[in-house]
């Protein structure tokens, strides 16, 4: 059998499709709002220290 199959006889197996969906947009909703929101100060000098020595 194909697994496609195994699939379809799980009852309510469509949920977590719109579960993952739901949970990706989220999270990138919130690290987006978070970006936005952060102090751009702190975040440039963040980034700067894998340089410094």
């Amino acid at each position: 059998m194909k697994f496609i199959n195994y699939i379809t006889k799980i009852a309510g197996i469509d949920i977590y499709g719109l579960v993952s969906l739901l949970l990706f947009v989220l999270f990138f909703t919130v690290m987006l709002v978070w970006v936005l929101k952060s102090n751009k100060k702190k975040l440039a000098e963040i980034s700067r220290i894998p340089l410094e020595q």
